[in-house]
């Protein structure tokens, strides 16, 4: 395959699968992220910032670590799976997610977001 289609497979893939983390994510979490960062919610755009910049990683990693399309799109996969495991872990632990996040609790906004983001870092380095 030419090294231009090639590219072009790979970065639309990798979008799609943003896009892809970004509705089932936004699905999963109790309250509307889009909403409460359209009323100008940091604590939900935190969070969800984090999650997105988590998932990335792993997917950046997963493009410059693998051979070919199939196995990056199934580390792509996993890391979907990861990053959801974890939102619905730390939520479950520390409580009332919902609440802070509607309440504009930045701090709160910003531990699930660092959350996320350790986890993708973390999950983007055991694909190396």
């Amino acid at each position: 395959m030419p090294a231009i289609l090639n590219y072009l497979l790979h970065l639309f893939t990798a979008v799609a699968l943003v896009l892809a983390f970004f509705v089932v994510y936004t699905r999963v979490t109790p309250y509307d992220e889009v909403l409460l960062v359209r009323q100008g919610n940091a604590a939900a755009a935190l969070s969800l910032g984090g999650s997105l910049l988590g998932f990335s990683a792993t997917i950046a990693s997963s493009l410059v670590h693998t051979m070919d399309y199939y196995q990056f799109a199934g580390w792509a996969f996993g890391a979907l799976v990861v990053q959801l495991l974890v939102y619905v872990i730390a939520t479950r632990l520390l409580r009332m997610a919902k609440d802070q996040i509607e309440a504009n609790n930045c701090a709160f906004g910003g531990l699930l977001g660092a959350i996320s983001l350790s986890i993708g870092v973390i999950n983007a380095g055991c694909i190396s």
